[in-house]
């Protein structure tokens, strides 16, 4: 099986090769090859052939099982690409990838598990023991990838900008789709996420939920306006098994979630087609100012691993093998900087990653 790396920025290699140990590991506990390849992607690939995405890596990553990134982004407060002739900055390639990819289907599932029940800022007798919510994002459409325009006029008011929210029908119902199928998977709860008294966009949304929910009579949906859900999820998160909605909120409340959990460094997400092609990565970022010192938390990027082999390589006794195996790990005490807490046992980006390989054979 061909898996594309791309480690990207900061913490990026560092996370990503711990995530290459732990695959290694499990071909020879299973009987599979495993074969990376890396390519450039974001402020390394500015860096080496001034593009933030070479033809080359979306070459690779179209002819690969599955592809697994690290983080995209250059060092803190320093943006040395503001006056790129073409405008293309490292974030760029991320966008691009998933545009090219085809992977419309963001899946960031927030989890927060009982061992690290602490680490949530949400007070216990609201969080309780642990939190599992799968929040299905919208990823190629919406104001992100909408035109854009900037005019600099003569005045403050014929100087502005516009960006345009767009979603068609098309859109809509593959991504609705989408969550309804893995609610089916779940609790068979459903909350659509938009601002349908304000956008016509969401309008529309609310109108092709009605559609598309007529096929899945055993899923209860609702909707809620994403001012009313980002309250909600910090005052009963509980409520939520299922959370579609588009790019822009999904961005949004994906990362809200994750401080609900105690720690981005916890969370995994896969981007996910019509094929079995996916582009699986951490929730968080390139964290320049931890790079290298060996201080990274590897268990999103593990545990996206972990979701490459269910998602795009149909390996679900593997794919619950690791996550088993970072449980234990917590369960034994052992912390990376960023979840650790009093009385437990700190440890770096490598001996995390060399205990979720130990754990393995238990």
């Amino acid at each position: 099986m061909k898996i594309v790396t791309l480690s990207g920025d900061g913490i990026g290699p560092e996370i990503i090769q711990q995530a290459i140990n732990v695959l290694r590991k499990i071909g020879e506990m299973y009987g599979h090859i495993f074969e990376f390849e890396e390519y450039l992607i974001g402020d390394i690939a500015l860096e080496k052939i001034n593009c933030s995405l070479p033809e080359e890596t979306i070459v690779a990553c179209k002819n690969s099982d599955a592809v697994l990134l690290g983080a995209v982004g250059g060092a803190v407060g320093v943006n040395r690409w503001i006056n790129h002739p073409t405008g293309d900055r490292p974030e760029k390639g991320l966008l691009k990838i998933r545009q090219e990819l085809g992977l419309y289907c963001n899946l960031r599932p927030a989890i927060l598990y009982p061992q690290l029940k602490n680490a949530s800022p949400i007070r216990q007798d609201i969080i309780g023991d642990g939190l599992d919510i799968m929040i299905v994002r919208e990823l190629t459409s919406g104001i992100y990838f909408g035109k854009k325009l900037r005019t600099n006029g003569e005045t403050d008011e014929t100087t502005f900008a516009i960006d345009e929210l767009y979603y068609n029908k098309k859109e809509i119902k593959r991504i609705l789709e989408a969550g309804f199928n893995i609610a089916m998977k779940r609790s068979k709860n459903v909350v659509v996420v938009d601002k349908a008294n304000v956008l016509e966009t969401s309008k529309l949304w609310r109108e092709v939920t009605q559609e598309v929910a007529k096929n899945f009579p055993e899923v209860k949906y609702s909707h809620m306006y994403v001012d009313n859900a980002a309250m909600q999820l910090v005052s009963n998160p509980k409520q939520f098994d299922v959370i579609i909605t588009t790019n822009m909120f999904g961005d949004i409340l994906s990362d809200e979630a994750s401080v609900i959990t105690g720690s981005i460094g916890m969370l995994p997400s896969a981007s996910l087609g019509n094929g079995t092609l996916g582009l699986y990565e951490p929730s968080h970022g390139s964290a320049p100012d931890i790079a290298g010192k060996d201080k990274a938390n590897p268990l999103a990027t593990i545990l996206s691993a972990a979701m490459m082999l269910r998602y795009s390589l149909n390996l679900e006794k593997e794919a619950q093998k690791i996550e088993n195996a970072v449980i234990e790990v917590l369960e034994l005490g052992y912390r990376t900087e960023d979840i650790f807490e009093k009385d437990k046992i700190l440890v770096g980006t490598r001996k995390m990653g060399e205990l979720v390989i130990g754990a393995l054979n238990l």
